[in-house]
């Protein structure tokens, strides 16, 4: 569960790290070179703090992969997510990280980069507070 001990591997290109029940206080150290990282089921529920995290340490990145997490909506295993929200998803982490060329198991298509570009910042998935009834 400590990730402690990757500051000695500055030069490291590729981390998988699926299955370490890893949450929102992931932090990586500085790994100028990582190009691919997969945090698949892991207990990440903060996409933004974590897109915001992985822009600043993992300059390099090009493939992400984050499936398996509540932070990446999924249709499959969700009944209240489909499509579209999984779509919105995508957007949202190309704006914040512009140099992905794939993302969980698909490659970013140009329109995807042209959208994210225009829309994604929108895109970010906000949950409503509890409504109290009679609101």
């Amino acid at each position: 569960r400590s990730l402690e001990g990757l500051k000695t591997f500055g030069c490291l290109e590729e981390l998988i790290l699926d299955n370490n029940l890893l949450g929102n206080d992931l932090r990586l150290p500085r790994l100028p070179h990582l190009h691919t990282l997969t945090l698949n089921k892991n207990q990440i529920t903060d996409l933004e703090s974590l897109l915001d995290h992985l822009s600043d340490v993992v300059p390099s990145l090009e493939y992400l992969s984050l499936l398996g997490n509540i932070a990446c909506p999924n249709e499959l295993v969700s009944k209240d997510k489909d499509e579209d929200d999984y779509q919105r998803y995508r957007y949202f982490v190309l704006h914040k990280l512009t140099n992905l060329k794939f993302l969980d198991t698909r490659k970013v298509t140009k329109w995807e980069r042209e959208e994210a570009l225009l829309r994604g910042a929108f895109m970010k998935v906000v949950k409503p507070k509890d409504a109290k009834v009679g609101d």
